[in-house]
């Protein structure tokens, strides 16, 4: 895996941003997968700005994005539907219909995840995963497990995934009650991420420093599902100083 440090968040969505936007501009069918959270924020404004700038369309696009929580409506605030919509989708000239995220409302996962699954194959597979890493290495919603998991498939989240992403979780009941954010999501698996052609990973902060490590320099293990893209041939990761924080080559 090639590790790039670079001074701030901004400066990493601007080289990232780049990256996918030279992709579009030398393929314009691109196909593209993509993530939620605060990691990837940086670089979708830089695809935003350089599409205003008239330097780049994503009209033939298609996308794909990693995860959603089950059983949180899609016009919900907090769901990966209005996320993308919000942060990127709207503000670029791509086609609805060109973009896919899965359906964590549907009555039968296992039928949705195949569904899923076809329609990435269907579109010649992803040309460069945009990812970001957890606190506890997740990549997606692949929480530590006893074993790899190939393809899509709905996952129980961990407590400290649970607690990452709760504030982000406000609504109240009637009576004042917070509403707790949703235990499951459904998620690409670790093996569907890794058949994509090329992986830029973005990691900033000092609480992802650790699982920065043991993704960089640790055993390939499903108690790291980041650690699995030790085993593929094109990794660019990118990193502020405080996510480098604990490498042994920083």
């Amino acid at each position: 895996m090639k590790v790039i440090v670079l001074p701030d968040k901004e400066s990493i969505g601007q080289a990232v941003g780049d990256i996918i936007c030279d992709l579009v501009s030398q393929k314009p069918d691109a196909v593209l997968g993509l993530a939620t959270g605060a990691s990837p924020v940086p670089a979708y404004r830089r695809m935003i700005e350089r599409h205003r700038a008239g330097g780049v369309s994503f009209r033939e696009v298609t996308t794909f994005n990693l995860d959603e929580y089950c059983d949180l409506p899609e016009e919900h605030e907090n769901s990966y539907h209005t996320f993308m919509r919000e942060q990127l989708f709207s503000q670029i000239d791509i086609l609805p219909e060109n973009t896919h995220l899965l359906d964590g409302n549907c009555a039968d996962e296992r039928a949705e995840c195949r569904r899923f699954t076809q329609v990435v194959e269907a579109a010649g597979g992803i040309d460069l995963q945009l990812l970001g890493i957890g606190r506890n290495g997740h990549i997606g919603f692949n929480e530590p497990a006893g074993a790899f998991i190939g393809e899509a498939f709905k996952t129980a989240l961990t407590p400290s995934t649970i607690e990452a992403n709760s504030p982000y979780f406000t609504d109240t009941d009637p009576s004042g009650n917070v509403i707790p954010m949703p235990r499951y999501a459904m998620t690409m698996g670790v093996g569907m991420i890794l058949r994509a052609r090329q992986i830029v990973l973005v990691a900033t902060g000092e609480t992802k420093a650790q699982a920065v490590k043991s993704m960089l320099e640790g055993e390939i293990t499903s108690q790291c599902p980041a650690s699995a893209l030790q085993t593929h041939p094109d990794v660019t990761v990118y990193l502020d100083p405080a996510a480098a924080a604990l490498l042994a080559s920083a």
